[in-house]
């Protein structure tokens, strides 16, 4: 009787590269506020890596976060520039930089997002749910539930 071979899984990933999410979308710095809404939802991100018009380098990024705080502040989207609530030169992280590493990072600055530079300049960016799913060993190809994509838990059986 022939002995079937045991199956390995495959191996996590170890490196951001592995996991980022590009290409990247980007925004000007000089841009509305409006805008950088508008390009979120049409790209479905979360964050944006915000350029310098001249240049085209990134100096900065902008999330959700910092959009749904201008709202709640009462500022018109339309008004407010993003220069005026960007983070500017965020921390980054290269490609060869290990998961955990980068776990480190978000968990220590408080980070939901990471741009990600390689040997050509900005090469994605790493997400803290992509993080967790590789950290907890979850199967990071299937996309989440929409349960979950609301942050709510599942019901219980009756």
């Amino acid at each position: 009787m022939a002995e079937v071979p045991a199956e390995h899984p495959a191996p996590r990933p170890a490196t951001v590269a592995e996991i980022m999410q590009p290409p990247v979308t980007t925004v000007e710095q000089n841009d509305h506020v409006a805008a950088a809404a508008y390009v979120m939802k049409r790209a479905n991100a979360t964050a944006l890596i915000v350029t310098q018009a001249q240049t085209g380098q990134p100096v900065g990024i902008i999330t959700d976060a910092d959009v749904s705080r201008a709202v709640a502040d009462g500022k018109n989207p339309n008004d407010v520039r993003i220069y005026e609530l960007m983070t500017a030169n965020p921390a980054v992280v290269t490609t060869t930089t290990s998961i955990r590493d980068a776990a480190e990072v978000m968990t220590s600055r408080r980070f939901r997002h990471l741009p990600v530079v390689g040997d050509a300049g900005l090469a994605g960016i790493v997400d803290i749910i992509d993080v967790c799913r590789v950290l907890l060993g979850t199967d990071i190809s299937e996309p989440p539930s929409a349960e979950s994509d609301r942050g709510q838990a599942p019901a219980a059986a009756g």
